[in-house]
């Protein structure tokens, strides 16, 4: 008998899935604690992409009381980091925190009642600062299952709008994340053939990568509007791309040693 491990795992989307942690984990809020634990989990609802953590309700410092808000709900195939924390895809019950100050965090946890996961609250990565061990974190937990792998390569990347080069390298920085199943190309600023200009509005922030920076082609074409983006003071699992620029290249025309490939389909695949 085959196991086919890429077929496993998108299988395994639609259900409830649970790792357990071996490190100790905690949300602070204000520098106040919220949650202490070392039997944490890294819980993923269905369709969710990023996993939160789940820690046992014993291990929770704040009060928990019942969210007031409507459900969310989303009907999504994937459910990337863009859509919040208060869908839920799973069963449970949706909460609430009342911090240290008197504040209420509105729905930033949740109860989960599968029986297998009974006890455990699932915690708004985005509501606290968390640390693994003394070590802080960004973006959502870091699973030890998912890698980074940058490899140099010769091959020649071409990326093109209707017909315009915007950029082309034979000395690009390959990167391979966890079971994504794509690569993104980090090209140096010199082989980017068009102007960039920053756009810092709306940074986002990777687990492994770190905070990205935005870059836009002037002009009035809106699908090279925040077009690319790179890693000005990358994590250390992605200080080979640093600086480096790259392209949502679901967006444009790609080309490798002059054969296209087709475009691939991430949740990045439209304009923001």
């Amino acid at each position: 008998m085959t196991l086919d491990l890429d077929a496993q795992d998108r299988a395994g989307h639609g259900e409830l899935r649970v790792r357990a942690v071996v490190k100790r984990v905690r949300a602070l809020h204000g520098g106040e604690t919220v949650a202490d634990s070392t039997s944490a989990r890294l819980v993923c609802e269905p369709r969710r992409v990023v996993a939160s953590y789940a820690v046992p309700e014993s291990d929770v410092r704040a009060e928990l009381v019942p969210h007031d808000g409507e459900p969310g709900g989303s009907d999504r195939p994937v459910l990337d980091p863009r859509v919040p924390f208060t869908v839920h895809t799973a069963p449970g019950e949706a909460l609430s925190v009342r911090l240290g100050d008197g504040t209420l965090a509105e729905g930033a946890a949740f109860r989960l009642t599968d029986p297998e996961v009974a006890g455990l609250i699932v915690l708004d990565f985005g509501a606290f600062d968390w640390l693994d061990e003394d070590e802080p974190l960004v973006s959502h937990p870091r699973d030890p299952c998912h890698r980074i792998d940058v490899c140099r390569s010769s091959r020649t990347v071409r990326i093109e709008r209707d017909g315009g080069l915007l950029a082309e390298s034979s000395r690009a920085m390959w990167l391979f994340e966890g079971t994504f199943g794509w690569v993104r190309h980090y090209l140096p600023r010199e082989d980017v053939a068009v102007p960039l200009v920053i756009d810092d509005s709306r940074p986002t922030f990777c687990a492994y990568k770190g905070r990205a920076t935005y870059w836009s082609v002037p002009g009035d074409d809106p699908v090279l509007h925040r077009i690319a983006w790179s890693y000005e003071e990358p994590l250390h699992d992605a200080e080979q791309v640093r600086g480096l620029v790259c392209f949502f290249t679901e967006r444009l025309d790609l080309s490798i040693d002059g054969t296209p490939v087709p475009r691939m389909w991430t949740p990045w695949a439209e304009p923001d």
